[in-house]
């Protein structure tokens, strides 16, 4: 999949929006008909209440959250506020622009207000001890034949005589 300017600006972005909303909705409503759902007006309420969280993976590693999308007239990268994880960030601003290619992962989750948890995850995209990337390749070579006589085991011995 490619997160590119159309992802973003067209439809798709919104539609993963919409069903982390509806999603979290039917979850909190579930003896309620999906069909009768909309015409509810207490699951039209939470529906309205819930707030998405959009979390952007890169390929070198990092990640952030997204606070608020801004548009920009070039189509070869996303530029974006972060919502700062340390508290050493939250004093300002930070406006973060990525090419569209290195966006490898996007989430988007919807909470109500009432329903977040205390401690939310930390987001990394700031970190100084952010650790490499996770290797490509396989993570282990396998280990080598075990020669049995080197554990103590005595080999079976073929008669090729007969």
């Amino acid at each position: 999949m490619h997160f590119d300017y159309d992802w973003w600006f067209g439809t798709q972005f919104k539609t993963r929006t919409e069903q982390a909303k509806s999603r979290c909705s039917e979850n909190h409503f579930p003896d309620l008909a999906p069909k009768k759902a909309k015409e509810d007006q207490a699951y039209k309420t939470f529906h309205d209440e819930l707030e998405a969280r959009t979390i952007i993976y890169l390929r070198d590693g990092f990640s952030y959250e997204v606070k608020e999308i801004i548009k920009q007239t070039d189509t070869i990268s996303l530029t974006f506020e972060c919502m700062p994880a340390d508290e050493a960030y939250k004093v300002g601003c930070f406006v973060v622009t990525v090419p569209f290619e290195d966006i490898v992962r996007v989430e988007v989750f919807a909470v109500h207000p009432e329903e977040k948890p205390e401690d939310m995850p930390s987001i990394k995209g700031f970190a100084s001890a952010q650790g490499p990337p996770p290797p490509q390749g396989r993570p282990e070579e396998r280990s080598p034949r075990r020669d049995p006589q080197d554990h103590g085991e005595t080999p079976e011995r073929i008669d090729r005589t007969g």
